[in-house]
């Protein structure tokens, strides 16, 4: 793996929807809402693509369904906490060097016309 980040490659999986209770509110935990995910993962592809070699890459189904899990686990009354949760669990994945998170909460109980809440976060190995 290259120490440079800056030659990474990218791998993005968007519009993962989950259904999920978070919020501060009572009738969020009670009835939950759904969740949508932008996961975007940085890695080295280069020797995946030169054996064809999947296990030296990230299997974006297997990024995608442990996205929807970490955001279906326990109620919190953050997205803040549910990107960190994202982000942590694609760190996970050994050639992630670092993930970009979208959560997006387009449901939110905002009392005006809006189109969508969204919490964007980036972490790095380094960072855990």
């Amino acid at each position: 793996m290259s120490s440079d980040q800056s030659d990474l490659d990218t791998i993005t999986v968007t519009g993962i929807r989950v259904h999920a209770n978070h919020g501060v509110f009572d009738f969020e935990r009670e009835n939950g809402q759904e969740f949508v995910v932008d996961i975007a993962v940085d890695v080295d592809l280069r020797a995946a693509a030169s054996d064809d070699d999947l296990s030296k890459t990230v299997h974006y189904g297997e990024l995608a369904e442990a996205v929807a899990a970490a955001v279906a686990s326990s109620p919190v009354d953050l997205i803040e906490t549910v990107a960190e949760r994202v982000a942590a669990a694609a760190l996970d994945f050994e050639p992630v060097q670092r993930a970009h998170v979208t959560l997006h909460k387009p449901q939110a109980p905002i009392p005006v016309p809006f189109d969508d809440v969204t919490v964007a976060i980036t972490r790095t190995r380094g960072d855990r």
